[in-house]
């Protein structure tokens, strides 16, 4: 027999007796049989960070330091934001007044003042006509003498000026009387919306403007001090997450027919003094893989085996995150 079958019966065996083993382990209690198997606190962290780039202010916990879920960590500093928030309010109250005017429309005084204006175009036009007319008549009579041809061309000009200047009078009185146009009033709508989302966004860097906590864990570094600059790019923090807690055990496939979601189990760890944390299977992998090390079994280093997760409702904090347990899974209420 070659080497390398020699290794693979080895290691078929090793596996079939565990299998043996753990069957006859449960079996012959009966009812109150259970299957035991081992694992680790599984062990994840978040690093959160400002999406602002501004300099640090505060930073309000420690190293060490157990944080809850809306809990504030810390605070950029906020003097320009503020600047820019008054500046941009300004501009809401101006285009505001700009809506309010096209909606408003024209006050009765801009339309007696409009009327007015023709009335004093018109007036110059019956005088730069009567001028036209007295200078042409004078050249008519006797050219040459009294008044120059000059003249008469330049009292004509002045009654095409006054009459452009009368039409140019009346048109604006029409749109006084009739009011702005409705794309304009659109228009300022827009250009209002525009800037009150501006402001809205800038309200929001506001409250980015302190990091709170979206999770319950412990800070285990911190990366920024007062006076650096925080950025999206940049962790100020790394959080390991205490909650909710899971465990990862891995089984093999024989085993696998035994377990499903929501069987109720019991993690113990060293120095609990017997005390356990009851949990439920909330994962099954569909998948195989090699054991990780970080399983305590050595017989079953080399098989392949499909991962379970244990959710654990450890209120007492008594798992530390990362450390071995083991769990010991009721197949009694499993059928």
């Amino acid at each position: 027999m070659s080497k390398k079958k020699k290794i693979l019966a080895f290691v078929f065996l090793a596996a079939f007796s565990a299998i043996i083993i753990r069957v006859f382990f449960f079996q012959k209690d009966g009812p109150a049989a259970f299957l035991t198997l081992y694992g680790n606190v599984d062990q994840r962290q978040a690093s959160p960070t400002f999406l602002l780039t501004e300099r640090v202010a505060e930073i309000l916990v420690e190293e060490g330091q157990r944080v809850f879920r809306g809990q504030p960590l810390a605070k950029l500093e906020i003097n320009r934001l503020n600047d820019k928030i008054a500046v941009s309010k300004a501009t809401v109250k101006q285009a505001e007044a700009a809506l309010l005017k096209l909606r408003n429309g024209s006050r009765p005084e801009e339309i007696d003042e409009a009327k007015a204006v023709v009335k004093s175009a018109q007036a110059n036009l019956d005088f730069a006509q009567k001028e036209f007319d007295r200078y042409s008549r004078l050249w008519k009579e006797s050219p040459g003498r009294g008044v120059t041809q000059l003249d008469v061309d330049q009292k004509g000009l002045n009654l095409e000026v006054a009459q452009s200047n009368l039409e140019k009078a009346q048109k604006s009185l029409v749109l006084m009387e009739i009011g702005p146009r409705q794309e304009d009033i659109y228009a300022a709508e827009a250009v209002l919306e525009e800037r009150k989302a501006s402001l809205e966004s800038l309200g929001t860097d506001l409250r980015e403007s302190t990091l709170v906590s979206n999770l319950n864990g412990v800070i285990s570094q911190r990366f920024l001090e007062p006076g650096d600059i925080a950025s999206p790019q940049r962790a100020v923090f790394t959080i390991l997450i205490s909650e909710p807690k899971w465990v990862r055990v891995y089984v093999t496939e024989p085993e696998l027919s035994l377990i499903k979601p929501g069987l109720e189990a019991e993690v113990f760890c060293d120095g609990c003094q017997n005390q356990s944390v009851k949990g439920v299977v909330g994962f099954i992998a569909s998948e195989s893989e090699f054991t990780p090390k970080t399983v305590q079994t050595e017989s079953l280093r080399t098989s392949l085996v499909y991962e379970v997760r244990i959710n654990v409702s450890d209120i007492n904090d008594r798992l530390r995150l990362g450390a071995p347990v083991t769990v010991r899974l009721s197949l009694a209420q499993g059928g």
